[in-house]
């Protein structure tokens, strides 16, 4: 079966950061629904579109084309007290604590201080070229539920391939 709008792509995959270190485990299967649904990166569903089972695809994605360019705006300092206790580098929230934001960022911890909290909505990956091989291991029609919702069944996904922030 060839890749179109509404089937369901399963991919193993290999990314990688422009320095080469990986991204995602070497092998990670990724499904998605091809046809603009926004389950992959465009470039990528471009160059699967009308292929089968076996092609491979190897692109660097420069940042438009994966996790967008960093965006120091996206920084903020906020008072300790907006978070819980235990608060680490690292962790991850959907808005700020406090805040009423709708369609929020997720924000990573980036430095705390006894009276400080660091956070940054930039995607891990923003500002960085990605270089992504994928082999096609699966093709098949989408069911009417995955249509509907826009979303592979399987919900197998990499990571880095999230939806932006």
């Amino acid at each position: 079966m060839r890749i179109d709008r509404d089937t369901v792509v399963t991919l193993s995959c290999d990314v990688r950061d422009s320095d080469g270190e990986l991204v995602e485990e070497e092998g990670t299967l990724l499904s998605y629904l091809h046809g603009g649904y926004g389950g992959i990166f465009p470039k990528v569903e471009q160059a699967l579109q009308g292929h089968e089972v076996g092609h491979e695809v190897k692109l660097s994605l420069d940042p438009a084309d994966a996790f967008g360019d960093y965006d120091a705006d996206l920084i903020r300092v906020e008072p300790a007290k907006k978070f819980p206790e235990g608060l680490e580098v690292g962790m991850r929230f959907e808005g700020v604590p406090g805040d009423d934001e709708e369609n929020a960022l997720i924000y990573t911890v980036t430095d705390v201080t006894p009276d400080a909290v660091v956070v940054d909505g930039n995607h891990p990956l923003a500002g960085e070229r990605l270089l992504f091989t994928a082999r096609v291991t699966e093709v098949r029609r989408a069911t009417e539920d995955e249509i509907e919702t826009g979303m592979a069944d399987e919900d197998l996904g990499i990571t880095a391939t999230a939806a932006r922030n």
